[in-house]
């Protein structure tokens, strides 16, 4: 059993590295993968955190790219060399998304609200501040009720309080991966927006771009909508992986190694990224 996908304090997660690892390994997983958001913080320490454990760490990372009509992430897994081009692009992202947060800080204050971002950076356990920490400081502000509400009304897209975040393209972002010694994965494909009749061509476009896997367990679809895309993928002759999109205890639907339908994760599909 393993997992390829899963977010850490790093990103917006609510387990340290060290902390998603013991609990890999207290549910049995072979391999767990670290996909933060557009940072490789905490692979270090969860390969710290698994020595003398049997526990396999697969160092990743979730990079969003810039695309319209929905989400495109992109998963970088296996990666050899996380400290050169691909820490530095992700650097200056960050950079980018504070001055992102400072934005929503100010139309929340232009709204009359009392909160800065020392409030909500409370909530995220790291420099990444995500819309989830916002979100957790307005209920903390008895702003709204809860996180779901907060971003129903305030922080999902077509809000008043969503702001884009810098993204890379997706010709930056492959190049980044391979140049780290990792695998191209397009994260929970279904978020792209795309009907099932016009996704195969795009991700023909993509596969050109050197895009090599597609992530068809997710929590997200169901078992037939899983099958669905495997059998895209096999007909595009991309890689299959599957991941539980784990953020510890911010989201209850998420259980580490286990995807679509609770579907556990097998080991079959961890070869490529060894």
């Amino acid at each position: 059993m393993i997992d390829l996908h899963t977010h850490t304090t790093c990103s917006d997660g609510s387990l340290t590295p060290s902390e998603l690892v013991n609990r890999a390994v207290k549910i049995g997983l072979n391999a767990l993968a670290i996909t933060d958001h557009d940072n490789t913080d905490g692979i270090d320490e969860a390969i710290k955190a698994a020595e003398g454990k049997d526990l396999r760490i697969v160092p990743g990372i979730e990079i969003e790219i810039d695309f319209k009509p929905g989400e495109f992430h992109l998963l970088g897994l296996g990666l050899k060399d996380w400290k050169g081009s691909l820490e530095q692009a992700m650097v200056n992202v960050k950079n980018k998304r504070h001055e992102r947060n400072l934005r929503i800080i100010d139309m929340m204050k232009e709204e009359g609200w009392d909160i800065t971002l020392e409030d909500v950076s409370l909530h995220a356990g790291s420099n990444l501040i995500a819309r989830p920490h916002f979100a957790a400081a307005m209920v903390e502000k008895k702003i709204v009720r809860n996180t779901r509400l907060a971003f129903d009304k305030y922080l999902a897209a077509g809000r008043p309080f969503y702001t884009r975040k810098e993204a890379l393209s997706l010709e930056e972002a492959v190049k980044l991966i391979l140049d780290a010694g990792g695998v191209p994965v397009i994260a929970h494909p279904l978020s792209l927006f795309l009907s099932w009749g016009k996704l195969p061509g795009k991700l023909e476009e993509f596969k050109e771009q050197g895009v090599q896997g597609l992530e068809a367990w997710h929590p997200s679809v169901n078992k037939r909508k899983a099958e669905r895309l495997i059998n895209l993928a096999e007909e595009l002759d991309f890689l299959v992986t599957g991941g539980s999109d784990f953020h510890g205890d911010l989201r209850k639907d998420r259980k580490l190694g286990h995807s679509s339908d609770g579907r556990t994760i097998p080991d079959e599909y961890l070869a490529p990224f060894i």
